[in-house]
C-alpha cells in the first residue's frame, strides 16, 4: 500500500477537532431495527465489563421491561434514583439529570435515547439530557431503534404505516463515537416475542399484527444495516482523508462521472446513474473549471445545469478550479475514494492523437488502481454556440488595455535604453504582463506575452527596428523570455481566480455564521427576517424578498435591494412554491420563465413562506453549491421564525 504525506492543513483540522472530543465525554450508541433484539442487554454487558477495568459506571436509567435477565443485571450496579414527576394526578418516574451531574461517574448508561421527558423536566426529550451529560465530560452509553432517526421517519412510515412521533435528530448520530448495531434475524426477534421475552402477552398479539411483521422487520433490517454501513464508510474516509493515505480502499463502490458543456454531458451523466443504480453506489457529478478553457457564460451556464440534472438524479455535485484537469480529476477521486469513473471520449482522426493528447488517454494513464468507463456516440456531439462579439465588449476592452500596456511598457524602455543594458529591460516586459493577467483573462495575457517579446525584438535588439536576430544568444533570450511571460501569466491568473473563490467561500461562511448568531438573538417574525434578508442579499449578492401567507395570499413582510412590486406571474410563481414546497424560477425546470429563484421556507410543520432571490447578474447561475447553501439558509431561517412563534405561544397560553 502506497501512502503519501499527510496536508498539513487537514491534519491540523484533525487535531483541533480531536482536542474538541477530549474535552466532551464520548457516546456509544446500541442501534437495532426493532425492540427486543437485545440493545439494553448488550449495552449491560459492555458496561460490566468496563466496570471489570476498574471504571467507575453507574446507571442512569435502564428499562427492563421486567425481563428477568435484564433485572439481574441490574442489581449489580449502582443506579441513581429517579425523580418522581406529578402530572395530572399520576407520579411519573424520569432520570433525574441534575443528580447524574452531580454523581459525575465516568460512565453513566441511559437508555431509550428517544424517549420523551415529562413536561416538568428541564429537557423535553432524553437525548437532550445526554447532550448535557456530554458537553460536561461524562461518558454515554444508549440504545436506540433504527425508527426514530428524523431523517428516516417518512421512510419508516411508509413501512410500518404508522408515524413515529419521538425521534431524534441525525446530528446525534454524527456526535456518536461509536455506533454499535445489534442485529437479530427478524425469525428470531418474533419467537422471542411469541415466548414473552419482550413484551406482555397481550401486547405481543397487537405487536405481531401491526409492527412485528416479518416483512417490516426485514425491511428495517435493511435500513439498520445501511446505517451502520454508512458510518463505518464516513469513518474510513476521514481516516484515509486524516492519514494522507492516496491509494483507493474499494470498501464500498462509489462512481465519479466527469462533466463539461457540451451535449454529450446529459448521456455520461444518464450512463452514470443507470450505473450507480445498478451497483447501489453513491456517485458524484465534477465540473472542471480551468483558465486554459475560456468559457462563455453560456457554457458556464450549461455546465451548471448538466451539474444540476446529476444532482435531480442523486449525484453529489461538486466543481474544482485547476490547471490541470487530469490531475484534478485524479485528486479529487483518490480524495473521495473513488473507484470508477464515468466519462465521455471525442472520436477524432488519428493525425490529431499523434500531435494533441486525449484527456481520456491521460487519464487512464494517471488513473491507477480506478476504473474508467468511457461513453461514445457516432454522433458528433453538439458544438457550443460561440458568441457575437457585441455580446462580450468587456473581453475586447481588454484586449485594447492590453496592447496599451505593452505600448507604454515599449515606451518606457525606450527612454531607458541609452541607459540600460537590453536584459535588463525585459523586467519592464514582466511586470506589463503580470499586469494584464490581474485581468483574469488568458487571452489577453497571452497577447502581452507576444506583443512584449515582439516589441522587444523590434526594437533593442539588433539590428534594431528588424526583427532578424543576428546572435543566438539574443534569439534563445527571446524563446526564453516567451515562455516566463506565458507562465507568469498562467500562474497570476491561477493564483487570482483561487484568491476569488477563496474569497467568495470565506464571505458566504461568514455571512451564514453573522445571520446564525443573528437569529438566535432575535425576537420577533418582522425583525428575524429583516435580519435574514440582509445578510442573504450580502452572502449571495441578490435582491431578497420575504414572502408569508396572510389571509391565506402569500405578502412581502421583509425586503432588501429591491423595491418594485410583483406581478401577477411573479405571485403565482410564489404562491405554486409555497403550496407545493418545491424550489423554481431562474435556472430551474420549474417555471424558469421568472428572473429570480423562488425557496421555500421548510419548517417542522410544513412551510411556512417564501424566498426570492433575484441576482444582481441574472445571466450568471448560481453553482449547485450556492444552491445548497441558500437552501440551508432558507431552512434556518424557517427554523427560526417556528421557534419564535412557539415560543409566544407558549408566553400567551402562560398568560391565559
Amino acid at each position: 500500500m502506497t501512502e503519501y504525506r499527510p496536508n498539513p492543513e487537514k491534519l491540523l483540522q484533525r487535531v483541533q477537532e480531536e482536542e474538541l472530543k477530549e474535552q466532551r465525554g464520548k457516546l456509544k450508541i446500541y442501534l437495532g431495527a426493532a425492540p427486543g433484539v437485545g440493545k439494553t442487554y448488550t449495552m449491560l454487558q459492555d458496561a460490566t465489563a468496563k466496570r471489570a477495568q476498574g471504571l467507575d459506571v453507574v446507571i442512569g436509567i435502564v428499562e427492563s421491561h421486567n425481563r428477568q435477565e435484564i433485572e439481574a443485571m441490574l442489581k449489580s450496579f449502582e443506579i441513581i434514583p429517579r425523580q418522581i414527576i406529578n402530572y395530572h394526578g399520576k407520579e411519573i418516574q424520569e432520570f433525574d439529570l441534575d443528580a447524574a451531574l452531580k454523581r459525575n461517574p465516568g460512565l453513566i448508561l441511559v437508555d431509550e435515547m428517544a424517549h420523551s421527558n415529562a413536561p416538568e423536566m428541564r429537557h423535553s426529550k432524553r437525548w437532550q439530557d445526554i447532550k448535557e451529560l456530554l458537553d460536561c465530560g461524562c461518558d454515554v452509553y444508549t440504545t436506540l431503534n433504527v425508527q426514530h432517526i428524523e431523517s428516516l421517519n417518512d421512510v419508516v412510515s411508509q413501512i410500518i404505516h404508522t408515524r413515529i412521533k419521538e425521534t431524534i435528530p441525525d446530528s446525534m448520530l454524527e456526535v456518536a463515537d461509536t455506533i454499535e448495531l445489534v442485529d437479530l434475524p427478524p425469525e428470531d426477534l418474533l419467537m422471542r416475542l411469541h415466548e414473552g421475552k419482550v413484551y406482555f402477552p397481550e401486547q405481543a398479539k397487537l405487536a405481531v399484527e401491526h409492527f412485528f411483521r416479518k416483512g417490516n422487520l426485514i425491511a428495517l433490517r435493511e435500513i439498520a444495516l445501511r446505517i451502520t454501513a454508512e458510518r463505518v464508510g464516513a469513518q474510513v474516509l476521514l481516516y484515509r482523508q486524516g492519514q494522507g493515505i492516496k491509494h483507493i480502499w474499494p470498501t464500498k463502490e462509489k462512481l465519479l462521472v466527469c462533466v463539461g458543456s457540451g451535449e454529450e454531458s446529459t448521456k455520461v451523466i444518464r450512463a452514470a446513474y443507470r450505473m450507480a443504480s445498478s451497483l447501489k453506489a453513491d456517485w458524484i457529478a465534477i465540473h472542471v473549471d480551468t483558465p486554459w478553457l475560456r468559457y462563455t457564460e453560456e457554457q458556464r451556464n450549461a455546465a451548471i445545469q448538466h451539474l444540476r440534472l446529476a444532482e435531480k438524479l442523486g449525484a453529489e455535485t461538486r466543481i474544482v478550479t485547476g490547471s490541470d484537469i487530469v490531475s484534478e480529476i485524479i485528486g479529487f477521486a483518490r480524495e473521495r475514494n473513488v473507484t470508477k469513473i464515468v466519462m465521455w471520449k471525442h472520436i477524432r482522426p488519428r493525425w490529431r492523437s499523434l500531435f494533441f493528447r486525449s484527456l481520456v488517454d491521460e487519464l487512464v494513464r494517471h488513473s491507477g488502481e480506478i476504473d474508467v468507463y468511457i461513453i461514445t456516440s457516432s454522433i458528433d456531439p453538439v458544438k457550443p454556440h460561440k458568441p457575437l462579439l457585441s455580446k462580450h465588449p468587456i473581453a475586447w476592452r481588454v484586449y485594447g488595455i492590453a496592447i496599451s500596456i505593452v505600448a507604454l511598457a515599449t515606451l518606457l524602455n525606450y527612454f531607458l535604453f541609452p541607459f540600460m543594458k537590453p536584459s535588463n529591460l525585459i523586467m519592464v516586459y514582466l511586470l506589463s504582463v503580470t499586469l494584464c493577467a490581474l485581468f483574469g483573462r488568458m487571452g489577453p495575457a497571452i497577447l502581452a506575452s507576444v506583443l512584449s517579446v515582439l516589441a522587444y525584438d523590434f526594437f533593442f535588439i539588433p539590428p534594431i527596428y528588424s526583427f532578424a536576430v543576428n546572435d543566438i544568444q539574443y534569439f534563445f533570450t527571446l524563446i526564453v523570455m516567451l515562455f516566463v511571460t506565458m507562465t507568469i501569466s498562467h500562474l497570476t491568473i491561477i493564483t487570482q481566480r483561487q484568491a476569488q473563490a477563496a474569497r467568495l467561500s470565506e464571505r458566504r461562511t461568514a455571512a451564514l455564521h453573522t445571520l446564525s448568531r443573528q437569529l438566535a438573538h432575535t425576537r420577533g417574525t418582522d425583525k428575524l427576517l429583516n435580519v435574514a434578508v440582509r445578510y442573504l442579499s450580502e452572502a449571495f449578492d441578490s435582491e431578497i424578498l420575504a414572502l408569508l401567507p396572510v389571509n391565506n395570499h402569500l405578502a412581502v413582510k421583509a425586503r432588501y435591494r429591491s423595491s418594485q412590486k410583483l406581478s401577477d406571474k411573479e405571485k403565482a410563481v410564489a404562491q405554486w412554491v409555497f403550496d407545493l414546497g418545491e424550489i423554481a424560477g431562474l435556472g430551474t425546470d420549474t417555471l424558469p420563465f421568472s428572473d429570480a429563484i423562488y425557496v421555500p421556507l421548510f419548517a417542522l410543520k410544513g412551510t411556512i413562506g417564501v424566498l426570492r432571490v433575484r441576482p444582481m447578474q441574472p445571466e450568471k447561475l448560481f453553482t449547485p453549491e450556492q444552491m445548497q447553501l441558500l437552501e440551508d439558509c432558507a431552512n434556518q431561517i424557517a427554523l427560526s421564525v417556528e421557534v419564535d412563534r412557539i415560543h409566544d405561544h407558549k408566553i400567551i397560553d402562560k398568560a391565559l
